[in-house]
């Protein structure tokens, strides 16, 4: 599962190429405007330049090799235990930090697998997989919140957390937190989740859903000693969150959210009717409260209440 993390290390370096990919471009204009350089000044000015923007995630770029390809410079470096390839255009002007090789056969990658043929049970058993922060988990939640209160007597509903963080130590006391008030105050946790996904104060939902703190410290420092949670955690990376972790490697879970329905990976819409709709089509015999209809539009990224405009299939991952 975490064989990707120092990949995604390095996709958030090129974060800020997502937009201007996205209307037909994947360069990236280097500050400086000469044109005659070098090759090696040209490409040390490109390992410099990606090692001031992985700074901050505390990785350095190191060049491993490099030539001439399709009239630009192919560097090949490496950040962590990984390698990557590279291009940077022979003026020094625009670093490539990826290329796509338009010969090859384009494969649906796994992330974007369609929805697995669901078994139909008694009693359904729903498992969404999210970040306590991630703003797509956030909207997922939105979107289930009112069908597992409408289903929740008739269906196994339950939150579990993706085997690693990316939103810091607030992500990681978050899960903490969720997880043993699902564990041992479970009467209490829909009313938490409901005020949690509102703003992300957690003191005052504790004090709404009137969980019995000193019980819920108990289960965290018995969770994160089990798990060694804290002993683990970096700010820098990407590091583990195990309390899931059989259930992450069963399912294959890549990011949040991911929605598991009898065992199958589910895509849908994030809006209470569609997901109420995936969950009663998993019924050997759908209950009465299946008819009742719910919000057909989607729910918001992030936190808050607001309605989205459009469904979104953003994850982190």
């Amino acid at each position: 599962m975490r064989e990707n993390l120092t990949k995604k290390i390095l996709i958030g370096f090129f974060t800020v190429l997502v937009v201007s990919s996205l209307v037909g471009t994947l360069s990236m204009i280097f500050p400086r405007r000469s044109t005659s350089k070098s090759a090696n000044e040209t490409i040390q000015k490109a390992i410099d330049y990606i090692n001031k923007l992985l700074a901050s995630q505390g990785q350095k770029a190191e060049l491993m090799s490099w030539k001439e390809e399709s009239g630009l410079y192919k560097i090949h470096i490496k950040i962590g235990e990984r390698e990557y390839d590279s291009f940077v255009s022979k003026d020094g002007k625009f670093l490539f930090p990826m290329a796509y090789d338009l010969t090859q056969k384009i494969e649906t990658p796994k992330t974007q697998q369609q929805t697995q043929e669901v078994k139909k049970t008694e009693k359904p058993d729903v498992k969404l997989f999210v970040m306590s922060y991630c703003p797509f988990g956030l909207q997922m939640e939105k979107a289930l919140l009112p069908v597992w209160q409408l289903l929740k007597d008739k269906a196994n509903i339950r939150i579990y957390f993706v085997d690693y963080i990316m939103h810091g130590r607030k992500e990681m006391e978050e899960n903490l937190r969720q997880y043993c008030i699902e564990k041992e105050q479970k009467e209490k946790y829909l009313a938490y989740l409901s005020c949690f996904v509102k703003d992300g104060n957690s003191e005052d939902c504790l004090r709404k859903a009137e969980i019995d703190e000193r019980k819920l410290s108990s289960c965290v420092q018995n969770t994160d000693k089990e798990f060694k949670i804290s002993e683990n955690f970096k700010e820098q990376g990407y590091p583990p969150f195990d309390v899931h972790k059989d259930l992450n490697e069963k399912y294959g879970v890549r990011g949040s959210p991911t929605l598991v329905i009898n065992d199958a990976l589910v895509q849908v819409e994030r809006s209470p009717e569609k997901v109420k709709e995936a969950i009663c089509n998993a019924f050997s015999n759908p209950p009465s409260e299946c008819e009742k209809q719910l919000s057909a539009t989607p729910t918001s990224p992030g936190f808050g209440l607001s309605e989205g405009s459009s469904n979104s299939n953003g994850s982190c991952q």
